[in-house]
């Protein structure tokens, strides 16, 4: 019922958001070029089958009126393969294919964005992230490293006078490159696969 909201609302604001200017102009130098934000993924903390622990600060800045890039800090940990994509699939939280614990990962991430039209804009995301493997007690069982990307199509909406924005999304993300993991966390990964659709809403502050 969480994620069924999540969606609706995604798709609210992308319907309404069509209708508002938000490109910034190329020749003007009165925007404001540095912005803070994170992302509606937040909420996915309220998960009660596999809450992420998920944090995630951006920090932005505008090149010009078309170009901006940002850099993200994120976490998150889960205790299925990323690949079981919680919107539509049903294996999602089975016993089934649950890891025999969990994977925690922190990453420092760069971001280019490319508007193409008003607010509508092309935006890529690669992420190097360092993993910790743990069993079901908590104790560690190994280290990874993975390198998750992700390739967006959104739309930029001011709001209350440019001080803040929304970005509802719709993007695939998943491991361009990936270490091996630990027996069993390896059998359940592989039979899923590494890349998947991903909805998002990105929201930040100006200044």
């Amino acid at each position: 019922m969480q994620k069924k909201k999540i969606m609706l609302f995604i798709a609210l604001l992308s319907s309404f958001s069509i209708h508002l200017k938000a490109q910034y102009d190329k020749t003007d130098s009165t925007y404001k070029r540095w912005f803070v934000g994170s992302t509606l993924f937040v909420v996915g903390n309220l998960d009660k089958v596999n809450p992420p622990g998920f944090a995630q600060l951006n920090l932005g800045y505008r090149i010009t009126g078309k170009d901006v890039i940002s850099l993200e800090l994120i976490t998150w940990k889960h205790a299925w393969p990323l690949g079981i994509n919680p919107f539509y699939n049903k294996a999602y939280g089975t016993p089934e294919e649950k890891f025999p614990g969990y994977i925690r990962e922190y990453g420092i991430g760069l971001a280019y964005q490319r508007y193409v039209w008003k607010g509508l804009y092309l935006a890529a995301h690669a992420t190097p992230m360092w993993q910790t493997f743990r069993n079901e007690n908590g104790d560690k069982v190994g280290n990874g490293f993975i390198i998750f990307n992700t390739y967006r199509v959104g739309y930029h909406v001011k709001l209350f006078k440019d001080k803040f924005f929304i970005e509802p999304s719709l993007g695939i993300a998943g491991r361009a490159f990936y270490t091996k993991m630990p027996d069993g966390f390896k059998e359940k990964d592989d039979k899923w696969p590494k890349w998947t659709p991903e909805p998002g809403l990105h929201i930040g502050f100006n200044f």
